[in-house]
């Protein structure tokens, strides 16, 4: 039972590329308002009907235009608080997840489209409120989670782990060969470190973090740049490589990797934090790190 409880953990959290209704909450929202209306318009599901007020087909362009805006608030709030996903790391659980508090959102707000387009007379109560919900649901659910199935074919695709050993040798009283020198936007802060120092970088808005060793021990420098300057700055040295939007890595402080072509998460050596590989650069990430 233990060892079946795991294979489901382990499945649930395997990555999983994001749903296009939350990757891209504006145009996905209108293909998801065009796809609604047509299906009910053209199949009348469930035995969908027009209200007292509208014909069936201007009933049915207000109703799905109500049901789309709650379908674009979900997906705004998941987006943009990343609340199903830490760093990116968006998996087969995100996804299961997001597409039940997008047709939550869905049966709410179509109970509540309700009192404004047919008469609010004995609507408040729970079977109304079901019957509005569950039919509204059953309507959704086709163009919500079509986008998901499109990519079904990762949820079956193997994970792979695998360990580095790190052949960057500190010795004592050797100087390494080049000297960092980055500056920041406004050329007023100045870091400067030699390559074997630095472990990673993370953009934070208008921020850079640089994670760095020294002495033996974790150092965080903040530089006012972006991510995209620094790795202008970073160019010349093969080892740094921009793995991620917001990240940029030593290779040679790769510990581990657990992942496959959705992306990697690595764990690196002198920090505790798991860095994510994203699914665009983990191909070149592959070839560099085979």
């Amino acid at each position: 039972m233990n060892k079946k409880k795991q294979q489901i953990s382990h499945w649930l959290f395997k990555p999983f590329p994001q749903n296009f209704l939350i990757k891209k909450p504006f145009l996905g929202a209108f293909v998801f308002f065009l796809l609604l209306l047509g299906f009910v318009v053209l199949y009348r599901p469930l035995e969908v009907h027009e209200t007292g007020f509208y014909s069936f087909n201007i009933s049915m362009l207000i109703y799905c235009a109500m049901i789309s805006v709650s379908e674009l608030v979900a997906a705004l709030i998941i987006s943009r608080t990343n609340c199903f996903s830490k760093k990116g790391n968006w998996t087969i659980a995100s996804e299961l997840l997001s597409i039940v508090m997008i047709l939550t959102s869905i049966g709410i707000s179509a109970y509540f489209a309700g009192f404004i387009m047919e008469s609010n007379v004995s609507r408040w109560n729970f079977s109304t409120f079901f019957d509005s919900f569950y039919r509204s649901v059953l309507i959704a659910l086709i163009p919500v989670v079509f986008p998901s199935l499109l990519n079904i074919r990762y949820a079956f695709e193997q994970l792979s782990f695998r360990t580095y050993e790190n052949k960057w040798q500190n010795k004592s009283g050797e100087v390494p060969e080049k000297l960092i020198n980055i500056n920041s936007r406004a050329k007023k802060e100045h870091l400067s470190f030699y390559p074997d120092e630095f472990i990673y970088a993370e953009s934070k808005g208008n921020y850079v973090n640089f994670h760095l060793i020294r002495q033996e021990k974790s150092v965080e420098v903040t530089i006012r740049n972006s991510i995209t300057d620094i790795e202008n700055q970073l160019a010349a040295f093969p080892d740094f490589m921009r793995i991620h939007r917001a990240f940029i890595v030593n290779l040679k402080k790769i510990a581990s990797r657990n992942g496959n072509a959705l992306g990697y998460r690595l764990s690196l050596l002198g920090c505790d934090d798991i860095i994510p590989v994203s699914r665009q650069k983990a191909r070149e990430f592959e070839q560099l790190m085979p």
